[in-house]
């Protein structure tokens, strides 16, 4: 499906005709020209038109989620809450005794402290919880060998919850361990979001260079292995960043909206981790 007639099936879907959704945004006839694929926005443009369409969401789901039992309830249940955002009850959830009894090896415990952590980070970000369950979940790796895809995600998501008020340095650090020899071992598809939020850290930092350069690493690791999650938000980040940045990296930008658009809306978006 074109970029074009996601916008336009958007709009009808909220029975909403061109001059609402162009108000304030671009003419009438440019949003026109862009359902009926005569036009291709520019970054600035296309996000305005994704906010007036609410096209986008704010949480961030898996490809495939991890197993925190081996009674397949709990995981469906795990699965159900997070797919709905619903991170007060998950955590409400996770924290009963009861729950903690069906979890028992080593793998169930590590995804068990992830889902915590991140509920937490959901629930209330300016609480210690978020870290200390993340922590939890990096020390359940199993020592001299290389991060697992869940692990990577544990530490990559930790330096996203320190970003904003922590040295630099142990940002940096996380974001290293999480990225270290990422093209070894089996590729999981939910590798793809350790380059996300390595970009979205850079970007928290203020710095567009780095961002820009994690985003382009992960769009050659993802089509790579011929892989189309996460392109999405990349790509919307990346638009974010050319937004900000000015004439220079939105050009850059235009070099490669045909793949960009083309990608973009495969997937639900995503505007905070």
């Amino acid at each position: 499906m074109t970029l074009g007639t996601t916008l336009k099936q958007a709009r009808k879907a909220q029975q909403l005709n061109q001059q609402q959704v162009a108000r304030g945004i671009c003419a009438q006839s440019m949003l026109s020209a862009i359902e009926n694929d005569r036009y291709v926005p520019n970054a600035r443009l296309l996000l305005a038109l994704c906010r007036r369409l609410g096209i986008a969401v704010s949480t961030l789901s898996l490809a495939d989620d991890f197993e925190i039992s081996a009674d397949q309830a709990f995981n469906d249940r795990v699965q159900q809450t997070c797919n709905a955002h619903q991170y007060q009850q998950l955590k409400d959830w996770l924290l009963q005794p009861t729950t903690l009894e069906h979890v028992q090896t080593d793998e169930q415990i590590q995804a068990y402290y992830y889902y915590l952590g991140v509920a937490c980070w959901q629930v209330d970000r300016v609480s210690d919880a978020a870290q200390q369950n993340l922590r939890l979940a990096i020390g359940m790796a199993a020592p001299n060998t290389s991060p697992t895809t869940l692990t990577r995600l544990a530490l990559i998501s930790l330096a996203v919850v320190k970003a904003d008020h922590h040295p630099q340095a142990k940002v940096v650090a996380l974001v290293t361990r999480a990225l270290a020899n990422i093209d070894a071992g089996a590729y999981e598809e939910n590798t793809n979001i350790v380059f996300y939020l390595a970009g979205l850290v850079a970007y928290e930092q203020h710095d567009s260079q780095l961002a820009v350069a994690r985003l382009t690493q992960g769009v050659a690791f993802a089509t790579a292995h011929d892989s189309h999650y996460m392109l999405a938000n990349i790509y919307q980040l990346m638009a974010q960043l050319a937004m900000e940045a000015g004439e220079s990296t939105t050009a850059q930008m235009a070099a490669q909206r045909s793949q960009i658009f083309k990608d973009l809306f495969k997937e639900q978006l995503n505007d905070q981790f």
